[in-house]
């Protein structure tokens, strides 16, 4: 093979990036393939962004509350200010207002494992939401509903009873600028990227990984692989004749984000993220006087499995019903004619937790099921794996002995075997995510 590389890396998406930047600052030469014409333009272009700590386990919400301190710091963790010629994204560090609903048990788990953390947070009335965010109104919908369920919109007996501000949250209005930080750090640090280069065969060398054929017929040898192609990942899964022994899989969902003009009384110096699982969606300011409305994924709402090379990339009525759903929250919002916003897809597990890890082909890893719930962790999931494909190279078992990570800043340590292929389903997920 006339060229070669110590790692080929699948993606180069925000995942892929912040792993071909970890293994550069370990010494070692990388090689980004990506189908697609630039870093981060695939999903990780359709993010939300959303940067916050609170996850349903422990380990889940150490790692989203360490990743608040790296975008804090985004320079010092590029290696400087002046890496990209284009500038680096801005942090807006507005925190997560989180309704308190009988689906989150009113949030008492969840500011349990803040304590723990010692992550920061504020509790907040009915009257102190409407303060911070005038518009809101604080009756309760629960339980989610559709608009054509005759009780849509309709109040209960009681109003929301208040909510928890979390203030190591906020988010990147930014996502494939923040990509291309990354990208050009880890260029930097010696790294490689390839683009319209499309991966057709993991090639192997007996029982190992020795590199990849792209779709033009050339190969390029490498004794490590990893598959960082977000909702295409379950189809190299399946290239690699790996699939089939791993317990937690991936799959492509569909999602639409809706993109709304800014309610009358909107106050951006004061708004903020918000979570709100008595509607099922969430918000954030967007770019343009905009209010970004996801869906939480409530149980009411079919999930629509996609081929990740067709599917539907025009809006549907879900757009509308994320909007109307806003509409019991913001009466003001009113529905716009025109339909904006993002159609995207999300790489995911069947518990919603990502998979960090080897196969069980030597020298083929996995960073999959990272859509939706994994771009404010990038900068330390590029690490974790860095460090389990250092560890494992070197002859360490990570099914018998997962590697232990730890979180620089807030001081905690974790098992990566957290987030094993061999994992049973986590019934401790909340089974949805703040894309």
């Amino acid at each position: 093979m006339a060229k070669t590389f110590d790692a080929i890396i699948i993606g180069a998406g925000i995942i892929g990036c912040a792993t071909s930047l970890a293994l550069g600052r370990k010494g070692w030469k990388v090689l980004n393939l990506d189908r697609l014409p630039a870093a981060g333009y695939g999903s990780t272009s359709g993010s939300c962004a959303i940067i916050r700590p609170y996850y349903s386990t422990l380990d889940g919400s150490a790692m989203a509350y360490e990743s608040h301190f790296y975008w804090k710091h985004w320079a010092e963790y590029l290696g400087g200010a002046d890496v990209d010629e284009r500038g680096l994204i801005e942090y807006h560090n507005v925190g997560s207002l989180v309704m308190k609903t009988e689906a989150n048990d009113y949030l008492r788990p969840t500011m349990a494992l803040m304590d723990r953390l010692d992550s920061p947070y504020s509790e907040l009335s009915p009257d102190e939401i409407r303060e911070k965010l005038p518009v809101w109104n604080t009756e309760s919908f629960y339980p989610v509903k559709r608009p054509d369920d005759p009780q849509f919109g309709v109040a209960n007996d009681q109003p929301l009873t208040g909510a928890v501000l979390f203030h190591a949250a906020g988010y990147i209005s930014d996502p494939q600028l923040a990509t291309h930080n990354i990208m050009r750090a880890a260029e930097h640090s010696g790294g490689k990227f390839r683009y319209n280069a499309k991966v057709v065969e993991i090639r192997r060398d007996g029982e190992r990984v020795c590199g990849v054929t792209l779709e033009n017929g050339e190969t390029i040898g490498s004794p490590v692989v990893l598959n960082a192609a977000g909702p295409h990942s379950s189809k190299v899964n399946q290239m690699a004749d790996v699939e089939k022994t791993m317990k937690v899989k991936t799959r492509a969902l569909r999602q639409e984000v809706a993109h709304v003009p800014l309610p009358e009384g909107y106050r951006l110096d004061t708004a903020c993220v918000t979570s709100d699982s008595d509607i099922g969606l969430y918000t954030r300011p967007e770019q343009g006087d905009a209010l970004l409305i996801g869906s939480e994924d409530p149980p009411c709402d079919p999930h629509e499995w996609v081929d990740p090379d067709d599917y539907n990339r025009d809006f549907s009525d879900q757009w509308r019903v994320q909007v109307l759903r806003v509409c019991q929250r913001v009466p003001r919002l009113g529905v716009p004619n025109r339909m904006r916003g993002v159609v995207e897809l999300y790489d995911v597990t069947e518990d919603w937790i990502p998979i960090y890890d080897r196969s069980d082909l030597p020298g083929f890893y996995l960073a999959i099921g990272t859509s939706g719930n994994q771009f404010k962790n990038a900068p330390i999931a590029g690490e974790l794996m860095a460090d389990i494909i250092e560890a494992t190279q070197n002859g360490n078992d990570q099914d018998a002995n997962p590697i232990d990570f730890h979180l620089k800043h807030i001081g905690h340590t974790f098992s990566s075997g957290f987030y094993s292929r061999l994992r049973e389903v986590n019934q401790d997920s909340s089974f949805s995510v703040l894309g």
